[in-house]
């Protein structure tokens, strides 16, 4: 059978496998994934392998997704995670108050988005907003809600969008 890419274990994490569930502690916190019956987690002293019990392209891709997911879990409670937002527009703002954000989009009303817990976020300057967690999912969902309020628009790139992310713009129409 395929072997695939074993997970070195960083320095200060600590992995404890029952059965098909896998608990991952680190500096930051503590996280557990159950994986998929039709995967054998081998543990060496510093890595993890994910292996198919099964012939077959099912088993296969489950391996593949249960190595990447705890990788991520890994690397959540070792370094966390953070996704970037930026504010484009005329009174577009954004401030963190605790465990809530204020946004100003442009609407009638500003928006006060509840951060979910494990969850923090930074304003650096009213029109950036840094996201940060140790769930890599969560952290993207959450980006993705208040993305979602106001989501770039293509013709003068007004919104909230992803530090990373290239608007691609259009022309007004010609008379």
């Amino acid at each position: 059978m395929a072997r695939l890419t074993a997970i070195s274990i960083p320095k200060g994490v600590e992995v404890s496998i029952n059965d098909q569930h896998v608990s991952v502690k680190g500096s930051k916190g503590t996280m557990e994934h159950s994986v998929h019956p039709v995967v054998e987690i081998v543990q060496e002293e510093t890595s993890l392998n994910f292996l198919p019990r099964e012939k077959g392209p099912a088993a296969i891709a489950q391996s593949g997704t249960a190595r990447a997911v705890v990788n991520n879990l890994m690397q959540g409670v070792s370094e966390g995670f953070e996704k970037k937002l930026e504010l484009v527009g005329v009174g577009y703002r954004a401030q963190a108050q605790g465990k809530v954000l204020n946004l100003t989009l442009g609407f009638s009303h500003p928006i006060n988005y509840e951060l979910p817990e494990g969850i923090t976020a930074e304003t650096p300057s009213q029109t950036e907003v840094v996201i940060r967690g140790i769930d890599k999912q969560q952290v993207g969902q959450v980006a993705a809600e208040i993305r979602g309020y106001r989501p770039p628009e293509p013709y003068k790139g007004k919104g909230v969008k992803y530090a990373d992310e290239r608007i691609i713009r259009k022309e007004a129409k010609k008379k």
